[in-house]
């Protein structure tokens, strides 16, 4: 078998599964479904934003992080964040804090040439085109895409480029119709030509800045000409007999989900045991836990032990990566079709930060190992919900010796600040039974995070699933 792939949108899957297929690696096949979403899946991920990429050499053994999260830039802001409100399902709420004000020093376009540079064998511009021809082209809106365009639509449409970008006759993009961004894709033909730093320095450069300090904010052209992709040393727990590695610090969600798989430890992953594992996650953080990220030596003390693509390849090396834009900052550069991200707006990310530096983030590209090989490559979507989610389909699969399809489907919960968010009825009554407050919800949501993950069976045979709750996509290649 050549490889698997999953992801949070059909087409980049699809986009990494022609890679695969005609023999390119993990990494390759990961750069372009990462490039591919960046244009179906634009409202969280885009060349304005962050990420972090996980890469296991089946070789050596060894695993490592690209750190290409965004960082705070080196002044403040001169105009003020804007606060907008994001209904779930008519029950939920959540508030975003956005605009220029908002917007970080991004660095995706330098992680995935980096990865690239560093582990790729397909040429460069082979893995951007297919991005570059579909944004030109166009792509339907899938059901799930049409819902998260109406929920975000706040977000995405405040600003006269967000409208034109995002807007259909004065209205989000409903499904079965159509978009494109011929202006991204003409930024994407020249990352192809010119390579990343197009980003970073000249033209392009200057009217991301110009564009942000006209809004308020605070991104100015030295920011994005110092940035660095940085390679760290993934967080390692045991858990079962397996090793599960993850995103290190100063980036908290990799390990908060060691923290919850030691939690459980021996157990059964029960609803009621993963509710405290969570609480043991939540106890955890705080003005303590942030400072501690960036000391170092977190993991150690702890463990003491938003879109995401997960791929392994006919070798056994793997790449799982996850990128974000926040929830999106609705201010798009005019002529590039550059969506710029609102980090700065997550208050809780930039806790300890300081200018210049990275922010922390709760996304968690991981692998689980067994006998050093890869059992599952796993990362999510989802905000402060992602690292339930990678925990519950972790303990699902090696747990529960679950199918990865089942795992990523079956029903989850969410612990936080002394309330229960539950999908399955039978698990809220068990709850609500223990004194719990549970909110119920109706149906799978994307609300419970969006997990992409990739299964290596006995036999070198491979099984993958993309969360139908963001309406993710997965393809096996043989």
């Amino acid at each position: 078998m050549k490889g698997a792939i999953a992801a949070g949108h059909p087409l980049s899957a699809e986009a990494g599964a022609h890679v695969l297929e005609a023999g390119g690696g993990a990494v390759d096949a990961c750069v372009a479904a990462a490039l591919v979403s960046w244009v179906c899946e634009s409202p969280l991920t885009g060349p304005g934003g962050g990420g972090f990429m996980l890469v296991h050499e089946a070789r050596s053994g060894r695993t490592g992080v690209l750190d290409f999260f965004v960082a705070v830039p080196r002044e403040a802001a001169a105009g003020e964040l804007l606060e907008l409100a994001v209904d779930f399902d008519g029950d939920t709420q959540q508030l975003f804090r956005t605009g220029s004000a908002a917007v970080a020093v991004p660095g995706t376009a330098l992680g995935l040439e980096a990865a690239h540079r560093r582990f790729g064998r397909v040429p460069w511009r082979e893995l951007v085109e297919p991005a570059a021809r579909l944004a030109a082209e166009g792509f339907e809106v899938t059901p799930t895409q049409g819902y998260l365009h109406a929920i975000l639509d706040p977000l995405l449409r405040h600003s006269p480029e967000g409208d034109a970008m995002y807007g259909v006759e004065g209205r989000s993009a409903r499904a079965g119709e159509r978009l494109s961004f011929p202006e991204l894709g003409s930024t994407l033909e020249r990352l192809a030509e010119e390579g990343a730093s197009v980003l970073h320095t000249g033209d392009l450069a200057r009217a991301i800045v110009e564009h942000v300090q006209a809004g308020g904010g605070a991104l100015r052209l030295p920011d994005l000409a110092s940035y660095r992709v940085i390679r760290r040393r993934p967080v390692t727990v045991g858990y079962r007999g397996h090793e599960f590695r993850s995103n290190p610090p100063p980036s908290s969600g990799g390990v908060l989900v060691g923290l919850g798989l030691q939690a459980l430890g021996e157990s059964e992953p029960t609803p009621s045991a993963i509710v405290k594992a969570m609480e043991a996650q939540e106890a955890v953080r705080g003005a303590a836990f942030a400072r501690a990220l960036y000391r170092g030596g977190l993991a150690k003390n702890v463990l003491s032990g938003t879109t995401h693509i997960s791929v392994v390849d006919g070798r056994g090396d793997a790449a799982s990566l996850s990128a974000s834009l926040g929830s999106g900052s609705g201010v798009v550069v005019p002529g590039t079709g550059i969506h710029l991200n609102n980090m700065l707006g997550e208050l809780d990310l930039i806790g300890a930060s300081r200018p210049g530096e990275r922010l922390t983030s709760m996304m968690a590209p991981s692998i689980v190992l067994r006998e050093g090989r890869p059992r599952l490559v796993i990362g999510s979507a989802g905000s402060a919900r992602l690292r339930g989610a990678i925990l519950q389909v972790t303990a699902n699969v090696v747990a529960r010796g679950m199918p990865v399809d089942q795992a990523v489907d079956a029903p989850r919960v969410h612990a936080e600040s002394g309330v229960v968010h539950c999908e399955n009825p039978a698990a809220a009554d068990e709850l609500e039974a223990e004194g719990r407050a549970v909110v119920r919800w109706r149906e799978r949501n994307l609300y419970f995070g969006g997990v992409s993950a990739v299964e290596v069976l006995d036999g070198g045979m491979f099984a993958a699933a993309g969360d139908p709750r963001r309406g993710g996509g997965a393809v096996v290649v043989t």
